[in-house]
């Protein structure tokens, strides 16, 4: 019997491709000129034979060296192209070597990645269908500087990660081609961290469709081909716009079937025609980027550039801002650039440090929410979240991004104990890093982007949040006004026979009300831990807590501000807002829930159609007080103006359930004034006490109106042209 043929000594070279350590594939693997030859070295585990194929039909047997699997032959010197033809088991199967092919990323796209300011890293990173030298395949790019190795693991591979080992490049930034692999298929990258150990599989940071939870797989996705939904119409962020947002968790706005989510496809064939016939001028959406647990509302996104597979996929997500845009609506994303969850497949730990987050817990920690605390230090960090902002934008045709818990970005010390936090370089207790990130984030934004617009969540008094960056503001559009809500909540929960004690929580709002641009908020955060519903906040039997409820919606309404209600709020919800339930459109049977969506539908058409109540909402020349001194009977009158002289509309809200006759206000013009709007209608549930749709001014000095005042309710006046 004859003698096997004895295995060569390899270099350790070789041992590092078989150990799956070695940090450049290319430069051992692959077809490299060795004096009259070509020699070409492939790895393939559990392939029995293995030959060479070159461009001119020659065949070269490549020999096996090492019983996991490495093979090493020659074609004829000159050879540049092959193919390998490979025996697994009973199959033979002929393919492109993944190691013949030149480098992903050009030697300018590594100078910018690695000062990060490369403003479209989703053009480089991730996975992306290419062809190259003729080729079909997709190119898998991926930061992990601090990896020992690096293999790209899928359908296309049996998930061995020994199969296809990727190349490192300048700053850290491993890439690999992989001919055939395709849309669609699954992926993860395995890592060997900085001290030898194997890491969980991680998704793609920069994947642009996932598998549905609780499955975590990236998906190939062709996003360079993806149909670009139509614009939003002209102007529609403007300060001098009207802006009212109907703010909607996608899973639990409507449900199919007692439980099932409507999909983004059946989304789109609903809600943006209720939102327009609503008079709603936006939606926002309530995070929709990829994340594992459907309690979190999508705050702990895992994937940011991926629309999240619960509800369909990225053209079908398209779609339903495509529709929204036909119906002349504007579309907003939460997004959340402050923390993120620490599951083993997302960006925690990602290359086996501290790559995204901070190391110190002191600084990279949510005691909160348990969650990573981005590192705004780190250039690569910044990168990857202002190119994600810019994505949304430019893929997806959003009109604008609402950041959430700015605060918890600002503040070092954020919800920390003493000696739980690290001071700045100064001493000081604010985030220069995370500033300087929010300012550039708004920079670039409004650069590439100027029709659209930005929101901050700020729960603190941090000054000059939709300033300028140039004045040294922080640069956004808007800034949600979480004192208003709160101040006003508080006063509107009171019994009426209380309220007077609490007069300035109305009238404080209004000092501080144009020191930013802001937009009023009653939003998921007020219906959920027990705080119970806007409608359950509300003192007094079935039909105080219904007029209090249109009240205060009405003084919203009147109010400077842009508007933002939360799905639900519209049809006077009953309960807490649950995510994994539908809203309780049966409601709607019942006169007063419906008069309260009436009374919504007609509050957003008169912002919209009075200028007056929109077209300075940011400016304190369009606001002046008329009565805040009548505590007693818990009545407050206001004049919003206009860009036009006469563009005038007069607010008057009781927040008494008594009737005043004969009550006097002054205003700048004689004649009629049209009673264009009256929350005590019969319409939506009250008692039609009103002034019959106008009033004459009172001759003398000055024009005076005599107006009845009804119970629990708000009137607009404008006068008559």
């Amino acid at each position: 019997m004859p003698r096997a043929k004895p295995m060569p000594k390899l270099p350790a070279e070789a041992y590092a491709i078989i150990e799956g350590r070695h940090s450049d594939p290319f430069h051992y693997l692959g077809l490299h000129p060795e004096g009259s030859k070509s020699v070409v070295r492939a790895f393939l585990p559990e392939a029995s034979n293995v030959e060479a194929v070159g461009e001119h039909g020659e065949v070269a047997q490549l020999d096996r060296v090492h019983d996991s699997g490495l093979f090493i032959g020659a074609l004829p010197n000159g050879s540049k192209h092959y193919q390998l033809r490979a025996k697994f088991g009973d199959n033979v199967v002929e393919f492109e070597d993944a190691y013949r092919f030149p480098p992903i990323l050009t030697d300018f796209d590594l100078y910018l990645l690695g000062e990060g300011t490369h403003q479209r890293i989703y053009d480089k990173l991730g996975a992306h269908p290419m062809r190259l030298e003729g080729i079909d395949g997709i190119g898998f790019v991926v930061l992990a500087p601090n990896a020992r190795r690096v293999s790209v693991v899928g359908d296309f591979n049996f998930w061995d990660g020994r199969r296809h080992p990727m190349r490192v490049r300048g700053a850290g930034y491993w890439e690999l081609f992989i001919p055939h692999a395709k849309a669609g298929d699954h992926y993860k990258f395995e890592i060997i961290g900085p001290h030898g150990h194997l890491l969980p599989l991680k998704s793609d940071p920069l994947a642009f469709a996932s598998e549905v939870r609780p499955k975590t797989a990236s998906i190939v996705f062709d996003e360079a081909h993806l149909p670009r939904p139509r614009p939003a119409p002209d102007g529609i962020n403007a300060l001098s716009a009207p802006m009212s947002i109907y703010e909607v968790h996608l899973g639990s706005w409507r449900r199919k079937n007692g439980d099932e989510w409507l999909t983004y496809r059946e989304l789109a064939e609903q809600l943006p025609a209720y939102a327009r016939d609503m008079g709603f001028t936006h939606l926002e959406f309530l995070p929709v980027s990829e994340h594992p647990f459907d309690g979190s509302w999508g705050y702990q996104p895992t994937g940011l550039y991926a629309p999240t597979s619960r509800f369909g996929s990225p053209e079908d997500f398209a779609a339903l801002v495509d529709a929204c845009h036909r119906e002349g609506i504007g579309v907003l994303l939460d997004w959340v650039p402050g923390h993120f969850p620490d599951d083993p497949h997302g960006l925690g730990s990602f290359d086996g440090t501290s790559l995204y987050e901070h190391a110190n817990p002191l600084q990279g920690r949510h005691l909160d929410w348990g969650t990573l605390i981005y590192n705004y230090g780190r250039t690569e960090v910044t990168n990857f979240l202002v190119s994600n902002a810019l994505f949304w934008l430019e893929r997806y045709a959003i009109d604008g991004l609402r950041v959430d818990a700015v605060a918890s970005m600002l503040y070092l010390d954020y919800s920390r104990p003493p000696g739980a936090w690290i001071p700045n370089q100064y001493g000081g207790r604010e985030n220069i890093e995370a500033i300087n990130f929010l300012r550039r984030f708004n920079t670039e934004l409004f650069a590439r982007f100027p029709q659209a617009t930005t929101a901050a969540e700020e729960s603190t008094a941090w000054p000059q949040v939709s300033r300028p960056v140039e004045f040294g503001g922080l640069g956004f559009g808007y800034k949600w006004n979480m004192g208003w809500m709160h101040d006003t909540l508080n006063y509107i929960s009171k019994d009426p026979i209380h309220r007077k004690h609490h007069h300035g929580d109305i009238l404080f709002g209004l000092h501080y009300a144009f020191s930013e641009n802001f937009i009023l908020p009653l939003s998921h955060d007020e219906v959920v831990h027990g705080k119970r519903s806007l409608l359950g906040r509300m003192p007094g039997d079935e039909w105080q807590r219904f007029a209090n409820l249109r009240a205060y919606y009405s003084f919203m309404f009147g109010h400077p501000g842009k508007k933002l209600l939360f799905m639900g709020a519209e049809i006077a919800q009953s309960r807490e807002w649950n995510h994994d339930q539908s809203l309780d459109w049966h409601l709607l049977e019942y006169k007063y829930h419906s008069g309260i969506q009436a009374l919504i539908r007609d509050l957003n058409r008169a912002y919209r159609a009075v200028p007056a109540l929109h077209q300075m909402d940011c400016d304190q020349a369009g606001f002046e007080w008329l009565i805040t001194d009548d505590a007693n009977r818990n009545v407050f009158a206001w004049m919003r103006k206009g860009f036009d002289e006469h563009a005038r509309c007069l607010v008057i809200v009781n927040f008494s359930p008594n009737v005043y006759r004969n009550y006097r206000v002054r205003v700048p013009f004689a004649g009629k004034w049209k009673e264009v709007f009256n929350s005590d209608s019969a319409h939506y549930g009250g008692t039609n006490v009103g002034n019959i749709g106008e009033v004459q001014t009172v001759d003398g000095k000055t024009p005076e109106l005599r107006l009845t005042i009804p119970p629990l309710a708000a009137i607009f006046l404008v006068p008559e042209s």
